[in-house]
This record gives C-alpha cells, sequence and structure tokens, in this order.
C-alpha cells in the first residue's frame, strides 16, 4: 500500500510538470506573439508589372487614333460579340423585323430614318444624310450626346477599340460592304523657297583715256606796221 510520502512526492512531479508546461506555452506566447488580422484571410501581394498602366496608355492611343487606323486593325468577329448586347432592341439577318429598334442589316451607307416601317424620333428624321462610318462611330459611342432627342436608350459603347470592332461587324452586314475609309495621308506643306540674292557684279574699273596733247599753234609773225 503507498504512504502518504510516496503519494505527495508523485503529485508534486504531477503538479510541477504542469506549472512546467504552462509556463512554456506563456513565455512562447509572449516571444511569438501575433497580431490579429482585421479580416480573416491571406494578403497576397502581386508586384505591378505595369499591366495598368499599359492599358491606360493603349486606350488613350485608341482614342485619340484616327477612325481609319482603327477600323484598319478592327476584328469583326470580337464586333459580333459586342452586337450581342445590342440584340434585344436590334435584328441583323437581311429582312430581319425591326424591334425596339430598326433592323441594321445594310446599316452602313444607309439613310437615317430610312428603313421602312420603323417610327423614328423627330431628331433622327431631322438629322438628314446616310450613315458614313463617322457618324455610326460617333451615335454608338454616346447616343444622346451625339443626337439629343433620340429614341435609343443605349449607353454606348465608350471604349473606341470596342466600338470600331462592332462597326466592322456591322460592315460585313451587306452583300457589298463599304469601302473602308482610308487614312489620310501627312503631305508637309513643301518649304518656301527663298529668293535668291541677286549676284552683285564687280563694277567695270573706269577705263583712263590718255589726255589729247594740246596742239601748239605756231606764233604768227610780228608785222611792222610802218
Amino acid at each position: 500500500m503507498m504512504d502518504s510520502f510516496e503519494f505527495n512526492k508523485i503529485a508534486g512531479a504531477i503538479l510541477g510538470t504542469c506549472l512546467l508546461v504552462l509556463g512554456l506555452q506563456t513565455f512562447a506566447g509572449v516571444l511569438y506573439h501575433a497580431e490579429k488580422p482585421e479580416k480573416p484571410g491571406f494578403e497576397i501581394a502581386v508586384a505591378d508589372a505595369g499591366h495598368g498602366a499599359a492599358a491606360e496608355a493603349g486606350k488613350d492611343e485608341a482614342e485619340t487614333a484616327p477612325l481609319a487606323t482603327l477600323l484598319a486593325s478592327a476584328d469583326a468577329e470580337a464586333g459580333q460579340g459586342q452586337a450581342k448586347k445590342c440584340a434585344a432592341c436590334h435584328t441583323f439577318e437581311q429582312g430581319g423585323a425591326n424591334k425596339i429598334g430598326p433592323n441594321l442589316h445594310e446599316i452602313v451607307g444607309r439613310a437615317k430614318a430610312g428603313h421602312e416601317g420603323f417610327a423614328y424620333s423627330d431628331a433622327m428624321k431631322a438629322k438628314g444624310g446616310d450613315w458614313t462610318f463617322e457618324d455610326l462611330f460617333a451615335f454608338l459611342g454616346d447616343p444622346k450626346g451625339w443626337l439629343p432627342g433620340t429614341k435609343m436608350a443605349f449607353a454606348g459603347v465608350r471604349n473606341p477599340s470596342q466600338r470600331a470592332d462592332l462597326l466592322a461587324y456591322l460592315r460585313t452586314l451587306a452583300a457589298n460592304p463599304a469601302p473602308l475609309p482610308e487614312a489620310a495621308a501627312d503631305t508637309p506643306a513643301p518649304a518656301s523657297a527663298e529668293p535668291t540674292p541677286a549676284t552683285e557684279q564687280p563694277a567695270a574699273p573706269a577705263t583712263e583715256q590718255p589726255a589729247a596733247p594740246a596742239t601748239e599753234q605756231p606764233q604768227a609773225p610780228a608785222t611792222n606796221v610802218q
């Protein structure tokens, strides 16, 4: 049978071990203290490789590029994807029905307010003329800004490159697509020719003519008047 002395030794060893473990945990907590994040999760730092700046620069370049340049590199297939946002109001196939907006087949070169069976706004009727690439590009970018009073509620395609893609697709909706506009040739004005200075001819030296010798007249003999 275990006596009280041995029991006290065992209990003291167990208690000492518990105190040691508790002390180590407290010390480790102080030594390796970590701040609790305000929001759970991991923060992943991604180095900026300049893609954002490059995208902004590309956008600025597109906004200042001539329309002919944008159309020359436009992607009609990408423009067909852009046209999906127009399908709720328009049809694109030949002979397609008018919806909220008119059918857009052969829209490039068609007279404004010229599609039969659609009730155009008074503003569109008064605009007149045909749909040129330039007019369509401006209208698709900001319909209400370009034509106040239009029925078109679409906010527009603000990105110039995407708008050029859409316009390239609309151009294909014709048996004979309209020719793309040509970029204006840069022809700097020729430099004005400076007048050629007059050549100064050296003055001819004055020719000294020898003086004619004086002619001595013979003296008449004295007449003795008697």
